[in-house]
């Protein structure tokens, strides 16, 4: 059976950005169809719509945190509050391993010029940078924000 993990890999061998492979793989999780997943997060490719910005695959995992503890009532300040400490705890668990989220400095091109075009290509960047990025994006999604197993429970009611 395919892991998730697999799932977002396929999807970005299939050409969808890095922010659409992560959000879409685990947004049916938070009640968003994968169809609606994949138009939400289609602007923040190669940095946000090629800018070199915020790491897509970075991009898609801050919304499901935002999906599972972003504010939705005004004044809940507890809520906003969350929401930014796992943000923070993501980015830097991102950067422990890849020194920036920043895809223009991950990349080391300009995906906005046809020189960093030919050097993303030429250079198979698609897999050597952005596939391992998603793939870090996952397994943080799935070490900390995703539901974990519940204990199992045996007859005399004690968990072992």
């Amino acid at each position: 059976m395919a892991s998730r993990i697999d799932h977002a890999m396929a999807c970005s061998a299939q050409k969808f950005n890095c922010a659409q492979a992560v959000f879409s793989t685990y947004a049916p999780d938070f009640g968003i169809n994968e169809m609606d997943a994949l138009k939400v997060s289609a602007a923040f490719g190669g940095g946000m719509g090629r800018l070199g910005e915020v790491c897509g695959a970075v991009t898609g995992a801050l919304m499901l945190i935002g999906c599972k503890y972003g504010m939705v009532r005004a004044g809940d300040l507890d809520a906003k509050e969350k929401t930014y400490a796992r943000v923070q705890q993501f980015t830097h668990q991102f950067k422990e391993l890849h020194r920036t989220i920043s895809c223009r400095e991950l990349l080391g091109c300009d995906l906005n010029t046809p020189e960093g075009k030919a050097q993303y290509a030429a250079r198979d960047l698609a897999n050597a940078v952005c596939n391992r990025c998603i793939r870090t994006a996952c397994q943080i999604i799935e070490e900390s924000l995703l539901p974990q197993s519940p204990p199992h429970h045996f007859a005399d009611g004690n968990d072992r």
